[in-house]
Formats: structure tokens, sequence, C-alpha cells
């Protein structure tokens, strides 16, 4: 049985107008991915020798590449990745720009602090470190820089939205306890970005819709970010 929308709210951004930049990670077979996880398959099924059309399977985890992470990922009773308010996944966005942290760095309240007037209630807030740089290298799932704590109760605090990163989750160490400070908030994660160098530190649009996966944890998403030119 076909579910009801997820999302009916009425939304209004003005007229979204710029360049159009994809800030996706590539899907491929057996791409890299943390070791406990499902390693991706992407596998010719046809081509148009055999069946007369290309189609391929593939087999995937939810949080494969560029994703998001649905409250249910690490709450039961959250809301699942079909569920996720549809209009907290697109619309005007904030760039945080850390690309001066290092491997294994914290990021802290005080990171944040220039941007602190603009992160109100309803905030969709980028951080950019360029650590997709990294990958394909493991250390890409080891050694980035990380949301501490205390800036995720913060960010909690601030009512924000959306958080997005170009890290492949947000800290190595505490992640259930970050992970839970903030979907437990209702917050949508948004990990495994890429090329955010491209979208400057003027305000933008942004966009990341999951799939429909039904009473599921996450989704691969297809991210793109709207830049005046």
């Amino acid at each position: 049985m076909q579910q009801e929308p997820a999302d009916q709210e009425d939304v209004d951004w003005g007229h979204v107008r710029g360049q159009l930049l994809d800030l996706s990670l590539d899907i491929y077979h057996g791409a890299p991915n943390f070791p406990m996880d499902p390693k991706p398959g992407v596998i010719p099924h046809s081509t148009t020798s055999t069946l007369g059309y290309n189609m391929t399977q593939l087999v995937i985890a939810t949080h494969q590449a560029t994703h998001m992470d649905a409250p249910y990922h690490f709450l039961d009773e959250g809301l699942t990745v079909e569920r996720v308010s549809l209009s907290a996944c697109m619309g005007p966005a904030i760039l945080a720009d850390l690309s001066h942290k290092g491997p294994r760095q914290p990021i802290d309240i005080a990171d944040l602090a220039p941007l602190a007037a603009r992160i109100v209630p309803g905030a969709r807030l980028i951080l950019r470190t360029g650590w997709d740089s990294v990958l394909p290298e493991q250390r890409y799932f080891t050694d980035f820089p990380f949301v501490t704590l205390d800036l995720a109760k913060w960010l909690v605090g601030r009512g924000v939205t959306l958080l997005g990163m170009d890290m492949p989750t947000p800290n190595p160490t505490d992640w259930k306890e970050v992970h839970l400070i903030l979907l437990g908030a209702g917050m949508v994660i948004v990990e495994g970005l890429c090329h955010l160098e491209r979208v400057g530190a003027g305000p933008f649009w942004f966009c990341a819709l999951p799939l429909r996966i039904r009473g599921r944890d996450g989704s691969p998403v297809r991210a793109i970010g709207v830049v005046a030119r």
C-alpha cells in the first residue's frame, strides 16, 4: 500500500537562480566504505546484446557515499527516511568554511561563532573541511575533523534543521552520542558531501533528497547546490 506523502508543507524560497553544483560522491562497484558496512555492488544484469537493453543490479547500504541519516538510524522510535520532512532537505543553506582543520581536529562552538547570528531555528548548515579530497584512502573513515559533543548540543539549541558535512560521519569516537543528540532532536544529517570548495562564502541553495525506502534508516542522496553567478 502506498503511504501518504511525507511532506505537504508550503514553502517559499523566492526565485532560485544561479549555477548548479553537484556535491555528491560517485557510487561504483567496490567503492570504499566503513569496514563494518556491506560493500557496494554495481552488477550488470543485462546488456543490449543479451536482452536488448542495459540494466544494472545495485547492492548498496543505506549509508553509502553521499547519504542521509534519518532519526531511525539510531532511534527505534524516530522517523524513518520516507517520513523525513522534505522541506528540511532543500532550501537556503549556510556554508561553514572549516578547511583549516587538520586530521582528527575537533570542530567546536568557537569555530562557528562567526556564523552564530545566521544559525537560527530552521537553518540548514553545511560544514566544509575539504576532507573529501582524502578519498579513496581508508583514513577518510578514521582521521577526519569531527563535531564535538558540545557543538552537537549547541546546534540542537540553535534549532538547526539539517546538518551537512564532507566527512563520512560527525564523530569517529563519540559517534553514538553525537548521533543521538542530533537525530534525537529530529535533525536531518547529510554525510559524505564533496566539492564544497565550489560553493564559496555567500548564501546558497541546497538540496539532498532521499529515496522513499519504506521503514528504514537512511538513503543515498544526490546532493546539489545552487550559487549565484
